[in-house]
């Protein structure tokens, strides 16, 4: 019987490898331990629950008896969940790349018994093709290298090790000025101006350069810039990477057209969709069409959130992209399979608006896609037949559902509580009821805050089944001080912005005891991890902002809230931390220089007025025009007239004139004039910021 030790994981994924004939082992000393005694090399594989490849490389090989047997042989076995311990897949990615490899999932690598590396890959076939060798060829290649060239692993180990541990470069000094804009227009000439998103292809949502190449536009008046961020998301919305029929967004398109997706769908990507969704429509001169467009995505998108990725009053991480053995077998459909639930009429004119053939667009069947819409007609709208696609939608309900990674992640869902609770600011602006999405957020703010930590304070990072993963990363305190912060921003009542701004700072001041750098920042892992080869500490983004580009904007935009410039200091001790890195690649720390953009041209917008929550149509007319200015780095703040500011803060003593609502823009320590019409607003930031 095989001795696999994974029955008793936490994680989805690793269960998903429980039955295996592999004798896998979780990640920990006694696995380590076990290789020193066997004097084995440790074969490491890291992946996730909704990876295809992986899945691929499980059913071929780890699945084989013929090829357990050789890795059980040879190895000791360790299998990861990236999604649970992204410090592992950090350490061990980073060494891949210094191999000269591009890196990717499934993560396969070889580590001497102290868990250093030598040599490793990402997918490997189970008998050689497409130029790869054979995956037991492979073990046994390294096998006898470990046996019989010491030497030549020692060489390996010690240039990896060398490389891991590498001084990172000493600060640049101060950053050059506007640096966020010139990097925000120079990253927007990459994109596809008849596409959207980088140019080429796959096509990943960028969704940290987007932001950034956002904050650019602003603030050099490109319309251009701003133009590929529209198209982008307006590509995105329209292709076949988003799911038409139930909502949500996929992880990436393998091609430049965004047609055809990888099908998995993860929580980050679709926070920071409905987040940059929301921000599009907050824009003065949006057309209505990208208007209507934008806004059913966002209704379109917190569906999906409610009715598949709800795990108690928190969120699940993921979506299979494979099921009954197929990617995107859940969410293709052939003309005959929409006959069999539309009527001829409806089935004739579903199936063009949304390209569906008998020929297909994939794998002999068709991704709905409105890429190619008609121009006029029932099917030009945004998003044509409503009762056909909620008929499909419940005909889908009958096929197998692509598997559930159940893990809260508190990272990922801080994310998603700031994208809820922006997006539901924006339509409460407008007027339109989406007070369930508020309570969303709220919700799984409380779950993570009140059932991921511990006595102390301390965040867990995941929670999967009344379980806890321990500690938690930096990117887990930083997510959540970006959601405290950003359910702050949205309320109108000041004594619970109070208890939102109370939980930021709390997360900001246990980041820096368990996770600062000597040198500014912070590393991913807590001092308290004590079972890694190295605590990683990056500044680059991945497909969510790194934790110090989440955090620098938090510190900052909490020290304007509280009138501390003590926390826009820890910001200022970031950027600092990692000049020479952004200047190097501003690609990768696109979140670094969001946070920069901010620190540069911070405004506090205050609204005061005589009574908290204030509905009347004034106060509804000044946040509507802060709002419509679509700039992220606004801070907005309400209070109600008597509110007592600080003696150091720049609004004490201001008041609301004459009874009225009235807003107070105030920047570096200094207030504009009140302003009491909606109408001033524009011409009254431009003007104070001039002067600044």
């Amino acid at each position: 019987m095989t001795d696999n030790r994974l029955a008793g994981a936490t994680s989805p994924y690793l269960l998903q490898h429980k039955d295996n004939p592999v004798a896998w082992r979780p990640w920990g000393p006694e696995a380590l331990a076990e290789a020193r005694a066997a004097d084995k090399p440790i074969l490491l594989s890291v992946g996730y629950a909704a990876c295809h490849w992986c899945h691929v490389m499980a059913h071929e090989s780890f699945e084989d008896p013929d090829v357990a047997a050789v890795m059980n042989r040879l190895f000791v076995n360790i299998k990861v969940d990236r999604e649970e311990r992204p410090d592992i897949d950090q350490i061990y990615m980073t060494a891949l790349h210094a191999l000269g490899q591009q890196g990717g999932w499934p993560l396969t690598m070889f580590l001497t018994s102290e868990g250093e590396p030598f040599w490793g890959g990402t997918y490997f076939p189970r008998t050689s093709r497409w130029g790869r060798p054979g995956f037991i060829e492979v073990l046994e290649a390294v096998d006898r290298a470990y046996r019989m060239d010491r030497s030549r692993i020692e060489t390996n180990r010690k240039a990896l090790m060398t490389h891991l541990a590498a001084a990172r470069p000493q600060a640049a000094g101060a950053l050059p000025p506007d640096l966020a804009v010139t990097a925000g227009l120079r990253l927007a000439g990459l994109y596809d101006t008849t596409h959207g998103g980088i140019r080429g292809a796959p096509k990943f949502p960028q969704a940290c350069v987007s932001e950034l190449v956002w904050r650019a536009a602003l603030r050099s008046g490109s319309a251009e810039a701003l133009d590929a961020c529209v198209l982008t998301l307006e590509r995105m919305s329209n292709g076949g990477i988003y799911d038409h029929v139930g909502g949500g967004l996929a992880r990436y398109s393998v091609d430049e057209r965004w047609l055809v997706p990888h099908f998995e769908k993860m929580l980050y990507d679709n926070a920071q969709y409905i987040a940059h969704l929301a921000r599009a429509l907050a824009l003065a001169d949006l057309s209505p069409s990208l208007t209507e467009l934008f806004r059913i995505r966002l209704d379109e998108t917190v569906g999906w959130l409610q009715r598949e990725m709800m795990n108690g009053p928190a969120f699940a991480a993921s979506l299979d992209a494979d099921s009954e053995g197929e990617e995107g077998r859940f969410y293709v459909w052939t003309p005959d399979q929409v006959a069999r639930v539309l009527d001829r009429d409806a089935c004739l004119a579903f199936c063009q608006a949304y390209d569906i053939s008998a020929c297909g667009n994939f794998e002999g069947a068709s991704i709905p896609n409105r890429l190619s819409p008609p121009r006029a007609g029932p099917g030009a709208g945004a998003a044509p037949y409503p009762a056909a696609r909620a008929a499909l939608l419940n005909a889908r309900q009958n096929r197998v559902p692509p598997a559930r990674d159940d893990k809260v992640l508190a990272d990922w869902n801080g994310l998603t509580i700031a994208a809820l609770a922006e997006a539901e600011y924006l339509f409460r602006l407008e007027g339109v009821s989406r007070e369930s999405w508020r309570r969303l957020a709220i919700d799984a703010y409380g779950f993570v805050m009140d059932h991921m930590r511990d006595n102390e304070g301390r965040l867990a990072h995941a929670w999967c089944g009344g379980r806890l993963t321990r500690p938690g990363f930096a990117s887990d305190l930083a997510a959540m001080m970006k959601a405290a912060v950003t359910l702050a921003e949205t309320s109108w009542s000041m004594s619970e912005a109070n208890r939102f701004l109370a939980d930021a700072l709390d997360l900001g001041r246990r980041l820096d005891r368990d996770f600062a750098h000597e040198g500014g920042g912070y590393y991913l892992a807590s001092r308290e991890a004590n079972d890694i080869i190295i605590r990683p500490f990056s500044p680059m983004d991945e497909a969510v902002p790194n934790a110090n580009g989440l955090a620098a904007e938090a510190f900052l935009r909490l020290s304007h809230l509280l009138g501390d410039d003590r926390l826009a200091e820890t910001s200022e001790a970031i950027l600092a931390g990692f000049a020479a890195d952004i200047v190097g690649n501003v690609f990768g720390t696109a979140s670094l220089l969001s946070a920069l953009d901010t620190a540069e041209n911070a405004v506090l917008a205050v609204l005061v007025t005589p009574l908290e929550g204030d509905r009347s149509e004034c106060a509804m007319a000044l946040r509507r025009a802060v709002a419509r200015l679509a700039d992220p780095a606004i801070i907005r703040l309400e209070v109600s007239d008597g509110h007592d500011f600080p003696a150091s803060h720049p609004l004490h003593g201001k008041t609301a004139r004459a009874g009225r609502p009235t807003l107070y823009l105030c920047r570096r320590g200094a207030c504009s004039a009140p302003l009491t019409s909606a109408a001033d607003v524009g011409p009254a930031l431009t003007h104070f910021a001039s002067r600044h």
